[in-house]
C-alpha cells in the first residue's frame, strides 16, 4: 500500500465523520401540523435566515460534501494511474 493511498483514506475518513456530525447537528425541515395550519408565515427570523447558525451549518455541510466527492474522485483517478 502506497503512502498516497493512506493519505487519501485518512482524509476521506475524517471528511465522512465531519459531514455526518454536521448533518446530525442540523434541525429538521418539517414544520409539522402547526406549520401546515399557520402556513409558515415569514417572520423576522425567516428574513434573516442566511445569517443564522443553521444556514452556516447547511453551507459548511454542502462545501464539505462536495469536497468529499472531489477527494474520492481524485483518489480513484490517482490510484488507477499508479
Amino acid at each position: 500500500m502506497a503512502w498516497y493511498e493512506i493519505v487519501f483514506g485518512a482524509v476521506l475518513v475524517v471528511l465522512s465523520i465531519v459531514v455526518t456530525a454536521l448533518v446530525l447537528l442540523q434541525e429538521g425541515s418539517s414544520q409539522g401540523l402547526s406549520g401546515a395550519i399557520a402556513g409558515g408565515a415569514e417572520t423576522f427570523f425567516g428574513k434573516n435566515k442566511g445569517r443564522t447558525m443553521e444556514a452556516k451549518l447547511v453551507k459548511l455541510t454542502r462545501i464539505l460534501g462536495i469536497s468529499f466527492f472531489v477527494v474520492a474522485l481524485a483518489a480513484k483517478i490517482i490510484i488507477t494511474i499508479f
